[in-house]
């Protein structure tokens, strides 16, 4: 069709013309650079004996050079985007030239057929010319374009002089749509202020951004600082705010190297930099190795963790990956998302509850998984404070399913995603978290697949979490609520969860609790304080922070490991683990299963309460309510005990009375 063909024949002869005109320019460097070279030797008058020499010396040189610079791929190259990589290039396409034609032509002249200072001069004003025309178009086009985009570009800082800032100014420079005029760098280190970098000066340090501000009319700060703390990000984002200036960031070099232009990730500062968590780095050989070709499970795979699991698993060409969750619509999604980002791995969309049996067993018999990832569970601690007994059917009875599955079908793999409320419990989702651990490891002792647990604490961003509940209420202008000034909570990035849960899979061998590095512990207070600040908005003055009490279940300070659990380092530093020498056999498990069955039937707050007390030694429930409840069902077992009954019976009851009794005090 006409309208296609012509602009492909019109873009074919531009592109032509363009590379004829640089072999011309090329050739016509080679040939100058050569007379010059003869005519500086012999003070602008070459002796007749040598002008055979020199005709000679221009054919050959002329000839070689240009074979070098076609090798090298020199003619391909756009000069307007002249770099110092192009410059290395055309100063060794010279060298090999000029060290090719020296020996063509010591093989033709001999030794003294012409003086040996010409062939050093001829390189010399080779690379000069070669490179000389190349920067001379480059400066010509830079000038021409920041004439034309003069008045309609913005006045722009970047915030930070290292190889990052320098990095965003050559973008700058190359890409017209971003409109930026770089006026200059700020950077925190006295011995570069005053310093020249590419031409732009580097104006001061971070305490004078605002008399910069000022100074320059500048409208943006692109903070180019991927190796900044946390606490340096607040301050840089507290300079940005009492300057009124707006800002935004560029990611660090491991999304630099994965992504396409630098110009086009310039962002919005996100919360996860202001906790100046350092990018992971994975052991993709070992992860890759027992993944790759196999069929993968992820059930809870439409949540948070489930999904991000799924879309790192999917990196590493498993022969399918089914997604068993109960929730339609999310699952739906992940399935749209799978099919468009991966269409050469097949995803399984199952719909089904990992506390029926029926429905696990079809699954698994339909697909014949080797790896399972079990991350569905109940998570929200004052939710399973309300409802204890759907915490154990999902938290405690869904893992032993699945995990019967797993072991009945022959999955070589199984990983189970836990939590640090786990150590420790104080809520319902912990203790029933920690039995859950519990269970899988037993599973270890009596079956083929190997079982571990993965624990870690909050997930930055995740469903239901503090993040998005805190930009809710910043929305509608507050106020943030905050449950105690001293509440404090490890954090981590849904990706940098989901990477290291796959680092710990391929580390274990069986029967291991890993518990990931989370960094410190942040101030929940401090969050909000910072999502108020990433807002644009000052704390406790444009948007107040409320305390509310602490919530049924919730500790102040949580923990990553018991004290009788010795961690010890793995291959990963971000990782270590412990093997539980304690715990449940399969024999006790069958019976722990078949008390909590009961109790559930019978809907017993205070015997589920004692059962998980026996089970997990260190669980102290918090709750008021539960505390209540106990109470009130000690009150009930008086009475029966008041009514003639057998003495085994009556005994029993007292017996439950002083166990409630000692639970509750």
């Amino acid at each position: 069709m006409p309208p296609v063909s012509l602009p492909k024949q019109r873009y074919s002869a531009q592109l032509i013309r363009h590379r004829v005109g640089v072999y011309l320019l090329d050739l016509g460097s080679f040939a100058l650079s050569g007379w010059l070279a003869f005519e500086m030797r012999f003070d602008g008058t070459v002796p007749v004996q040598y002008v055979h020499a020199l005709k000679l010396a221009l054919g050959i040189w002329i000839l070689v050079k240009s074979a070098a610079f076609l090798v090298g791929k020199l003619g391909l190259g756009n000069w307007r985007y002249t770099s110092i990589y192009d410059a290395s290039r055309v100063v060794l396409a010279n060298t090999v030239g000029s060290i090719l034609g020296g020996l063509a032509l010591f093989a033709l002249l001999g030794s003294w057929g012409m003086p040996r200072s010409v062939y050093i001069l001829d390189w010399m004003l080779c690379c000069l010319v070669t490179l000389g025309t190349r920067l001379i178009v480059r400066l010509i086009y830079t000038h021409r374009r920041s004439s034309a985009m003069e008045g309609i570009q913005t006045n722009v800082l970047i915030y930070g002089a290292g190889w990052a800032g320098q990095a965003l100014l050559r973008e700058i420079r190359q890409n017209q749509s971003l409109l930026c005029n770089v006026v200059g760098f700020i950077d925190d280190d006295p011995l570069k202020t005053g310093v020249l970098l590419h031409g732009k000066p580097v104006l001061g340090a971070g305490e004078a951004l605002a008399a910069m501000v000022q100074r320059h009319a500048i409208k943006k700060v692109l903070i180019a600082a991927p190796s900044a703390s946390g606490p340096q990000m607040v301050r840089i984002l507290k300079l940005a705010l009492d300057a009124g200036v707006e800002y935004k960031t560029v990611p660090g070099l491991g999304d630099l190297i994965q992504g396409a232009e630098l110009g086009k990730q310039i962002r919005s500062v996100a919360v996860e930099d202001l906790l100046g968590r350092r990018p992971i780095h994975l052991d993709q050989g070992s992860i890759c190795d027992r993944i790759q070709g196999k069929v993968v499970m992820v059930t809870g795979a439409a949540g948070s963790i489930g999904s991000e699991l799924c879309r790192q698993i999917a990196r590493f060409g498993p022969l399918a990956l089914v997604g068993f969750d109960a929730a339609e619509t999310p699952l739906f999604h992940l399935a749209r998302e799978m099919g468009r980002n991966f269409p050469d791995m097949e995803f399984h969309p199952e719909i089904g509850d990992v506390t029926r049996p029926d429905t696990l067993q079809r699954v698994m018999q339909l697909h014949q998984p080797s790896v399972l990832y079990h991350a569905a569970a109940y998570k929200h601690v004052p939710m399973m404070e309300k409802h204890v007994f759907a915490a154990v059917e999902n938290n405690i009875f869904g893992t032993w399913q699945v995990a019967r599955a797993a072991a009945k079908h022959g999955v070589e793999d199984f990983v189970m995603i836990s939590t640090d409320k786990a150590v420790n419990p104080t809520s319902m989702m912990g203790a029933t978290k920690r039995v859950a651990e519990l269970l899988v490891h037993a599973f270890q002792k009596e079956y083929g697949t190997k079982f571990v647990s993965v624990r870690f604490g909050n997930v930055l961003g995740s469903n239901g979490s503090v993040v998005p509940i805190f930009k809710e209420q910043i929305a509608v202008g507050g106020p943030v609520t905050v449950t105690h000034p001293e509440m404090r909570r490890y954090f981590m990035t849904i990706p940098e969860a989901a990477q290291l849960v796959l680092q710990a899979f391929s580390i274990g061998k069986g029967g291991e609790v890993f518990v990931l590095d989370m960094g410190e512990p942040v101030k929940i207070v401090d969050l909000a304080r910072n999502l108020i600040l990433l807002s644009g908005l000052q704390p406790d003055r444009e948007i107040k922070i409320q305390f509310t009490g602490v919530r049924p279940g919730e500790k102040l300070f949580e923990e990553l490991n018991l004290q009788d659990e010795h961690l010890v380092p793995t291959s990963h530093s971000k990782i270590r683990s412990y093997v539980c020498n304690r715990g449940l056999d399969a024999m006790q498990i069958e019976t722990v299963v078949h008390r909590l069955r009961k109790i559930i039937d019978a809907q017993d707050v205070t015997g589920l309460m004692l059962l998980l007390k026996e089970l997990v030694p260190d669980y102290s429930p918090g709750s008021a309510r539960l505390k209540n409840a106990m109470v009130a069902q000690a009150d009930r077992a008086m009475l029966v005990a008041k009514a003639p009954a057998p003495t085994g019976q009556t005994e029993g009851v007292h017996s439950a009375v002083l166990a409630s009794t000692a639970l509750i005090n």
